[in-house]
């Protein structure tokens, strides 16, 4: 959602070209890599605040440390909004200055778990000396909507002002949401759809074994993912788990024609965001956009379009899983591993395929809107959702083993999965453990998750 603009490439005049942009993320299995996303909410140390851009303890700040540890600067006018560093890693901010780091593109668990790690050094040795700190969890536990300082970037401007039109919760998942991610490839095309269908079906496992966000305002909030909540009523026309996605003749076409539909948040041009909010990329591909009129798309422009959808799964020339809480450095490992093991075996994606194959549409939709509010312990086709999770980390442990991707004490990814092993064998997720401290030594006071939680 956050990356800058890229307004540049031949113009598009045909939706052939849009298909094609998508046909070229197939790629033969020993190129496949792991791209792993995070965000983190930044507070300072002695009140527990939320950070602003400016001033001497904001993000900019960090920012700024952060070129001191080898990363190059990307403005927005004057305001710094991204880093790069040269490997395809990038740090950027989501709409309430949650810091993003997205990783490069890594062969290995063991290697993205290390870029992991690094980034988090870095960034813990620049915050330090500004006397702020960083939090891995799912919803911003303490603070306010209101509360939040908005990040000076042109793209969530326009957001901010559509948002509140399609949905009842989009400005807090905007502000006050964290997530875990990663980024898988697909070998053709047939490929793409079966590991989309296997994804999808199983994102609200992925909810149920990362729930980490219990409170809102500072009070439980009755769910123990208060992130996955909010993305049952953010604009359902760019959200949720794509029932067409089931249906026969999926393919990169399907997806586009989908794409061509979910409206317009901006257009990027000579350096400004032109608001073309609820417009249609369908017009601009005919030369009929109403803030453009007669004026073609870019590839760049239609590379923007595809990150302004946010559905559980999101195709790019990639996959990206994207139904995970935030959560401690450990369990950023465990994300990639859990679908990596999954995804990157071809018997165990049939085997996962096989699992949730008879699950209907609404079997489906009936998991994702109650694993918010039930986690581990949401049924499927009558089955706990708990015994699904022992057996798809059963399969994807059997995936990583046949990668055979050595540490060198020779341990393999499967080291990864321990995490979610532990809480899948007991039924207790971060968040249970932080509602059991809440009403046990935390006396009540979501305050002390802000240190326990810290990285």
């Amino acid at each position: 959602m956050s990356a800058p603009a890229k307004p540049s490439g031949e113009s598009v005049a045909s939706k052939r070209q849009l298909v094609e942009y998508l046909e070229q993320g197939c790629k033969p299995p020993e190129a496949w890599r792991i791209g792993t996303e995070h965000e983190k909410f930044g507070f300072t140390d002695e009140d527990l605040r939320p950070l602003p851009y400016e001033g001497g303890r904001g993000i900019r700040a960090v920012l700024e440390g952060l070129i001191g540890q080898g990363w190059s600067p990307v403005y927005e006018g004057e305001s710094i909004i991204a880093l790069t560093d040269g490997t395809g890693a990038n740090i950027s901010l989501e709409p309430g200055g949650q810091l993003e780091l997205s990783g490069a593109p890594l062969a290995s668990i063991h290697e993205t778990c290390c870029e992991t790690h690094h980034h988090l050094e870095q960034v813990k040795c620049v915050a330090g000396e500004l006397g702020i700190s960083f939090l891995g969890v799912g919803f911003q536990p303490k603070w306010r909507r209101e509360d939040i300082p908005w990040m000076p970037k042109g793209r969530y401007r326009i957001m901010r002002n559509y948002m509140p039109k399609r949905g009842g919760k989009g400005l807090d998942m905007m502000l006050r949401t964290c997530t875990v991610q990663v980024n898988l490839d697909f070998q053709s095309e047939a490929d793409m759809v079966k590991k989309l269908r296997v994804s999808l079906a199983l994102q609200p496992l992925a909810t149920a074994l990362f729930a980490s966000s219990p409170f809102v305002d500072g009070r439980p909030s009755g769910l123990v993912s208060s992130r996955a909540d909010v993305w049952t009523d953010t604009d359902p026309d760019r959200t949720g788990s794509l029932p067409f996605a089931f249906e026969p003749g999926m393919g990169f076409e399907r997806y586009v024609d989908w794409m061509l539909d979910v409206p317009m948040y901006f257009v990027y041009r000579d350096g400004e965001y032109i608001d073309t909010s609820g417009q249609s990329f369908r017009d601009f591909l005919a030369g009929k956009l109403a803030a453009l009129p007669g004026q073609l798309p870019t590839m760049g422009d239609w590379n923007d379009h595809l990150t302004t959808a946010f559905p559980d799964v999101r195709l790019k020339r990639y996959l990206e899983m994207r139904g995970a809480d935030g959560g401690p450095w450990r369990r950023l490992c465990a994300l990639p591993a859990f679908w990596v093991g999954l995804l990157y075996d071809s018997g165990v994606l049939d085997a996962a395929w096989d699992l949730v194959a008879p699950w209907t549409a609404e079997d489906r939709e009936n998991l994702r809107r109650d694993v918010a509010r039930l986690g581990l312990k949401a049924t499927v086709r009558g089955r706990a959702l708990r015994d699904v999770a022992l057996e798809v980390l059963t399969l994807a442990g059997a995936g990583l083993s046949r990668r055979h991707r050595l540490t060198p004490s020779g341990r393999d990814e499967t080291l990864h999965l321990e995490a979610l092993q532990a809480i899948a064998a007991s039924g207790r997720t971060a968040a249970d453990e932080m509602l059991d401290a809440y009403h046990g030594p935390w006396r009540g006071s979501v305050d002390p998750l802000f240190k326990e939680y810290a990285y």
